[in-house]
């Protein structure tokens, strides 16, 4: 058993993502991922290695404006996580006393974001094809 599913952060952590509908965990670079359609929303990173950088910690997905607004409120709870913190991502360290019910709700926002791409991605594309047949262009 990997050291990482001993943590009792981990274990919460788990409990809390594989709770949401269709979610499923994925061991990728090391580490558990939580996935929608195989698709990532929250990745675990150890303080162990570099990309916890010495924290305990979930990196989850967000919107730009929902990161902005929690880095700026909380630095010592919230940063930008590498490599996906410039896609909007929001790292929420683990380490100390953790707001599990915001945390399930950050989850939620994250897995939703997934949910409702996979929704409208096919409703989109109808739109844009019925566009086009109206204007006569194709493509």
């Amino acid at each position: 058993m990997p050291r990482d599913t001993r943590t009792p952060a981990l274990t919460k952590l788990r409990k809390a993502c594989l709770a949401l509908p269709g979610a499923h965990e994925v061991e990728a670079w090391g580490a558990p991922t939580f996935r929608l359609n195989n698709k990532l929303f929250a990745m675990y990173a150890h303080a162990d290695n570099h990309h916890g950088a010495g924290h305990e910690a979930v990196w989850v997905k967000s919107t730009f404006v929902n990161q902005g607004l929690m880095v700026q409120h909380k630095p010592k709870r919230y940063f930008l996580p590498p490599y996906v913190g410039t896609s909007g991502w929001v790292g929420v360290r683990l380490d100390g006393r953790v707001n599990w019910r915001e945390l399930t709700e950050l989850l939620k926002d994250a897995h939703e974001l997934i949910a409702t791409k996979k929704k409208t991605g096919p409703l989109l594309g109808a739109k844009r094809r019925a566009s086009r047949a109206r204007s006569g262009t194709r493509s």
